[in-house]
């Protein structure tokens, strides 16, 4: 299999179906594409029913394009990240690794345009965060919930006004920034640096105002993160956390016990934001990002240092704090339901705690005249406890 046709595979698989977010080539399946959030065949001529291992390594290795340190990486870790480009199709974010003795390819498809937080339909808060001078703020969420997105039209906002100098340590690069009012300078690991802790290490050097981190991976990098963010720059990065507290309890996780109090003052003293994010499946078909937002205050700050308390966890601090932009996941889940932008089975099913939603749920069907419940024809037992003669 040469390149000219796996290209051509890549570009029929792209155009096979609309809102195509990722490729996958799995050994025994045919070639698929996620769309909307489901994987769906690819309709080829001839027809791949399934795919053999020996078609799959090839497909790999083309991918691979006879780069040492990917071959390396992917025969002692496993797995490996790297970048392709489709000529004047699109940009993919490739990950290829072995299962059962077989590798497999997925691609996700990144977008050639950056995103404005106007087009994504982004809160508020995310024109807020692009204001801040330095600190950390962190973007969480699944694999796939669209943080890198998010923080491309973060960056873009400060590209609008701001003249500085910005570095992003990317793995790979995803979204080709032009130089507007900042300067930018994207570096790409395994290209440009070898791990995100000796790329950032490296930033501090570099003058930069904003330091884009593509992930937060071990204790090395955030605690540089945590450096850099205290010695004046604004530090931009991701982890894979579900919510704010469980970000929290995962960036104290990296670090011995012993060493506690003193992370907790520094993260007291460094976190700006923290957004979780999350992908629902809209009716009509697509997909709506939802947020829980939290921004730093002296109620955030003292849960950080004393820990979460009964009503005190960080799940009150964000309900109580809607006027500073704040907002919990059901909150705003349940504003996607209102303007009927979701089905109430997926606001339920997407909650972080239900009774609430379901309370909310409620409220909105009875304002609007629904029924709250699916039991009918009750009736009062006037008999009830009475003796029998």
């Amino acid at each position: 299999m040469k390149k000219q046709e796996i290209d051509h595979l890549l570009a029929r698989m792209l155009d096979s179906y609309d809102n195509v977010s990722d490729l996958n080539i799995t050994v025994g399946k045919p070639f698929q594409v996620e769309t909307s959030g489901d994987l769906a065949v690819v309709d080829l001529d001839p027809k791949f029913n399934e795919i053999t291992p020996f078609q799959s390594e090839i497909f790999a290795l083309n991918l691979i394009n006879q780069s040492q340190r990917l071959t390396e990486t992917l025969l002692l870790e496993g797995s490996c990240d790297s970048s392709y480009e489709l000529p004047g199709k699109a940009r993919f974010r490739v990950n290829i690794f072995s299962q059962r003795g077989s590798y497999s390819v997925v691609l996700r498809k990144l977008s050639p345009k950056i995103p404005t937080c106007q087009e994504l339909g982004l809160p508020d808060a995310f024109f807020e965060m692009g204001k801040e001078k330095n600190g950390f703020v962190l973007i969480t969420g699944a694999t796939g919930s669209g943080k890198s997105t998010s923080l491309a039209a973060i960056l873009n906002e400060i590209n609008d006004v701001r003249s500085i100098h910005i570095v992003t340590l990317e793995d790979p690069v995803e979204y080709d920034h032009p130089h507007k009012k900042a300067t930018f300078n994207q570096r790409e690991m395994g290209e440009d640096f070898d791990s995100f802790a000796t790329g950032l290490r490296a930033a501090l050097r570099q003058a930069p105002k904003v330091i884009l981190v593509g992930e937060m991976r071990d204790r090395e990098s955030l605690e540089i993160g945590l450096s850099a963010a205290e010695t004046g720059h604004l530090v931009l990065s991701t982890l894979h956390t579900m919510d704010a507290g469980q970000t929290i309890n995962r960036i104290l996780g990296m670090f011995p016990t012993e060493e506690e109090n003193q992370i907790r003052t520094r993260i007291a003293d460094s976190i700006r934001w923290i957004v979780c994010q999350r992908l629902l499946p809209k009716v009509g078909g697509g997909r709506v990002a939802a947020f829980e937002i939290l921004r730093t205050n002296l109620r955030v700050k003292d849960s950080i240092l004393h820990g979460e308390s009964e009503g005190k966890t960080f799940y009150d601090i964000i309900q109580a704090g809607k006027a500073f932009g704040m907002v919990t996941f059901d909150d705003y889940i349940l504003g996607l339901y209102e303007k009927g932008i979701i089905t109430q089975e997926t606001a339920m099913a997407y909650a972080s705690r239900k009774d609430v939603l379901g309370r909310g749920i409620d409220t909105i069907k009875s304002v609007r005249g629904e029924a709250t419940t699916d039991i009918e024809d009750l009736k009062v037992d006037h008999d009830y406890g009475k003796t029998s003669r």
